[in-house]
């Protein structure tokens, strides 16, 4: 089995994505749900769902540290890897992002199988 990355443009603009100063927000790519999130003017693509209780990252709030934090039980989340920083052992799915001149786009991971299939 291959992966492939396949760029999924989210919108036209960061500020399309951001209505007010949270700067947390979820968008539908391909059949997913993902958070996305402006930290120190940077964009972060993860799982909208905490892997603990299925919380939405886009209803938590980000620390000053820079960690995604889940509303239901606060537990904290590297955007940068996914990494859980509060001890708990999840892991949040993150996904790569990139802003270009015709906006903004999210890389999944599609899984091919022999021959392309």
């Amino acid at each position: 089995m291959n992966e492939k990355i396949v760029w999924h443009k989210i919108s036209e603009s960061r500020h399309e994505l951001f209505s007010d100063s949270q700067g947390l927000t979820e968008v539908a790519v391909n059949g997913r749900e993902i958070c996305i999130s402006v930290i120190n003017e940077k964009l972060y693509a993860c799982a909208a769902k905490c892997p603990h209780a299925g919380g939405r990252m886009a209803e938590g709030y980000v620390d000053p540290l820079g960690n995604i934090v889940c509303p239901l039980h606060r537990y904290k989340f590297s955007v940068e890897n996914g990494r859980n920083t509060s001890g708990e052992g999840y892991f949040l799915k993150t996904f790569l992002i990139e802003e270009r001149k015709e906006g903004v786009f999210v890389g999944i991971e599609e899984k091919k199988g022999l021959f392309g299939l």
